[in-house]
């Protein structure tokens, strides 16, 4: 009995208001490295909020029911919800517009600091000890050195990431849980935390290392050599829990009778899309009725960056009609700063070089001229979503008409019924009325990608879009972003890292080389 770490025998998962688990059987053991997966909405996200006491664990009202954990109160997640939440935070504490200057928030040398003797306090004094972490191994291991001084709210998405896992390592939590953490990273990132997993995974596995870690993914993916159980979660209760030799025998299994069904399933799902997108051709033909040039974007020699950091160095860029770009560098190279110069979330835009459609940017259109042309999926825009979680997913799909964060108009019985329509060819048929902030994460982009698509924009902007998808969902939405490119109306412009998303039609390639000259290169696939 002394090699358990955890065990829930018999137990539930619950908060005061409603049971997510009835049952939950499940042990971890000392010398295990386990894997926690399962399709979105599955139940592994719940499970995760238990094991860091954000739910309760509670053993049903049975004779042999028990639940141990030896690391309560003393876990550390790192997801890109937590993320989410951070930036979410920084947001919130942003005084901006009450000062002669920006307010670039807290630093990542603050905000690793506060596990430290720290104080989150807006302003507060650093420790001594903050101005010694570039000496630490675990900021050395998790790569952050050069980050620790820019702001949280200036950091890509895996630069948040890195930065949330220093802070978990020096936080003292006995175990981590690292939720779909290759998700967004270029490939050195992808390979100072696999090595830092190896590392650790190592130790733990021969019991001299006090940090444990579990991982848990969206799907089987880049999983490291050192995990050795698997237990997944659908419909809300295990369905696997065991080696992963065994796990990987059944997923070949499920896997060749998918390949059986796979091409009649996305015929039916392509004919179904295509009675959508005609039946709400209307409201997509007045979004695109005026005439536009063929020049959609163009940046003339921008530069754009912060203090002493230069992001973007005389860029000349520019998209035209039908020319699909996939756009990509290293973390932190400037990819999100050019979407967010597109759709005016940067206000650096308004002095540079920048034209949309024709115009330079700060002629005297509104960002509403500009934003009914575009359609949006993007950390920015998901972290904006969730501050109005309450919304719910027929609001969200038919606030994509009116280019709004959340819906402040009456719908017309006409959007109610295409916005249920693409909510059916997702899957979320009868959730329709579900909060938006009570779905997954996965769930939230899935229904995020759909809100971009739906009024067939001049320009599709896909910051990530994969993010936290399970492999069903990853499947389909690529599906519809090629049936959308192919129509002719959408240009695309995606950003991703992961090879096995980058589209057919995607045939033009902007590319980053920060501390380069030029710092970016036009190639043809």
């Amino acid at each position: 009995m002394a090699d358990r770490l955890i065990t829930a025998k018999n137990c539930r998962i619950q908060n005061k208001i409603k049971t997510f688990f009835p049952m939950l059987d499940w042990e971890f053991k000392k010398g295990e490295s386990w894997l926690v997966i399962g399709p979105n909405g599955g139940g592994k996200a719940d499970f995760v909020k238990a094991l860091a006491g954000q739910l309760s664990i509670v053993p049903n009202d049975d004779v042999d029911a028990e639940y141990m954990n030896c690391f309560e109160k003393s876990v550390a997640v790192v997801s890109l919800e937590e993320a989410a939440s951070l930036i979410e935070e920084e947001r919130n504490r942003d005084e901006s517009e009450y000062m002669d200057k920006e307010d670039i928030g807290r630093t990542g040398r603050a905000y690793i600091s506060e596990v430290l003797g720290g104080s989150s306090k807006k302003n507060a004094p650093l420790p001594e000890i903050a101005w010694r972490l570039e000496t630490m191994p675990e900021v050395k291991l998790c790569g952050v050195e050069k980050i620790l001084d820019r702001g949280l709210r200036y950091m890509s998405t895996g630069e948040i990431r890195r930065t949330l896992l220093c802070r978990a390592l020096l936080s003292g939590c006995r175990l981590l849980v690292l939720s779909d953490p290759f998700a967004g990273l270029d490939a050195e990132s992808r390979r100072i935390l696999l090595e830092f997993f190896t590392t650790i995974v190592s130790r733990q596995m021969t019991g001299g290392e006090s940090t444990n870690i579990i991982l848990c993914m969206e799907r089987f993916h880049e999983i490291p050599a050192s995990i050795n159980r698997v237990v997944e979660f659908k419909d809300r209760k295990i369905s696997f829990c065991g080696t992963r030799e065994d796990y990987e025998v059944l997923l070949k299994k499920v896997e060749e009778e998918n390949a059986k069904t796979r091409e009649a399933d996305k015929k039916a799902f392509l004919a179904e899309l295509e009675k959508i997108r005609s039946e709400s051709k209307a409201i997509s033909d007045d979004i695109n009725s005026e005439d536009v040039p063929d020049s959609l974007i163009k940046f003339d020699k921008v530069n754009v960056g912060w203090e002493d950091h230069r992001v973007l160095v005389d860029l000349e860029w520019e998209v035209r009609k039908g020319d699909h770009y996939l756009v990509r560098g290293p973390n932190g190279s400037g990819k999100t700063t050019i979407m967010e110069l597109i759709t005016g979330d940067n206000m650096q835009v308004f002095r540079e070089p920048v034209y949309l459609f024709g115009n330079r940017r700060g002629t005297g259109e509104t960002i509403w001229d500009i934003k009914r042309r575009l359609g949006i999926v993007s950390y920015r825009l998901h972290v904006e979503y969730r501050m109005v979680g309450g919304t719910d997913l027929q609001n969200v799909i038919i606030s994509g008409f009116h280019d709004s964060i959340g819906l402040y108009q009456m719908p017309t019985d006409y959007e109610i019924a295409v916005a249920r329509a693409w909510l059916k060819l997702a899957g979320f048929s009868g959730r329709e009325h579900e909060a938006f902030g009570n779905l997954s994460y996965g769930e939230q982009r899935a229904v995020l990608i759909l809100r971009a698509a739906v009024k067939s924009p001049r320009v599709l902007i896909l910051d990530e879009p994969c993010h936290g998808l399970d492999a069903d969902y990853r499947e389909k939405i690529l599906d519809l972003l090629e049936t959308i490119a192919e129509t002719g109306t959408t240009t695309l412009l995606h950003v991703t890292h992961d090879l096995s998303e980058v589209l057919p039609c995607e045939r033009h390639v902007l590319e980053l080389h920060p501390g380069e000259s030029p710092m970016y290169r036009i190639l043809e696939r």
